[in-house]
């Protein structure tokens, strides 16, 4: 796709995490087996038929329509749940959230230069994930990059979570913008959708498991990852 005109009026860029700041499947993929080999207790029948809930394959990954992906933490640990009765949702999302925490986060490309450029360009910048806020922050703090973001929201920051509008129109408030002025940077139809629901630039990244012609409909553009957002911006105003 074309970059749409106006991008010269974006004052700020909402980023999705996993698939977006991260590579999905080499960030998250290690974390499926660890937490079919924790919760299964090594059963592998169990082991079995929590990757069939969760959409997950230790030999061929996720599945494009795992609830991982998009979906939140409990939302995942109700679909975890059905199949071990033993455990609450509750407790399945802290041991989910354990683990998650302890991962080692891959980003599609060294985050710190590109970020620096956006925010001298004086782009304000800011994280909406589907996951827990305390696992986002872990995560770019593990890469040494959450000075940048003004706002870190998760799905559990209060205001709900994608593709639902809610949070992304309480990071504009947050910053006293109007939405059209914020860009959401997404791997997801949940971002895209939670964009054109919030009034904000639709911008799609590949960096995660759905591939460009879901994104594309539903996206202002399609970006091969992150990195191109400058020359994008750049080509908008031309």
């Amino acid at each position: 796709m074309s970059p749409g005109p106006g991008a010269q009026e974006i004052a700020a860029l909402l980023f999705d995490k996993d698939g977006t700041l991260l590579d999905f499947r080499r960030t998250w993929e290690g974390w499926g087996r660890e937490v079919l080999t924790d919760l299964s207790g090594g059963d592998p029948a169990l082991a079995s038929a929590l990757g069939a809930a969760m959409g997950f394959d230790p030999a061929r990954g996720f599945a494009p329509d795992s609830p991982v992906i998009a979906g939140t933490a409990a939302e995942v640990a109700d679909l975890l749940a059905g199949v071990l009765p033993g455990l609450t949702p509750e407790e399945i999302i802290t041991r989910l959230d354990t683990l998650a925490a302890r991962i080692t986060p891959v980003p599609p490309l060294p985050l710190e230069p590109l970020l620096s450029e956006l925010v001298t360009r004086g782009l304000a910048l800011g994280v909406m994930t589907n996951d827990t806020a305390a696992v986002a922050r872990a995560h770019l703090g593990a890469l040494a990059v959450t000075q940048h973001f003004e706002r870190i929201l998760g799905a559990d920051s209060g205001f709900g979570a994608k593709p639902a509008p809610g949070p992304l129109l309480a990071f504009a408030e947050a910053l006293d913008l109007p939405p059209h002025r914020v860009a959401m940077v997404g791997d997801s139809t949940h971002d895209l959708l939670a964009a054109r629901a919030a009034g904000m630039r639709p911008v799609a990244v590949l960096t995660g498991i759905a591939k460009a012609e879901t994104l594309a409909p539903l996206a202002e553009v399609v970006l091969p990852d992150i990195g191109a957002l400058p020359r994008w911006l750049d080509a908008a105003r031309g």
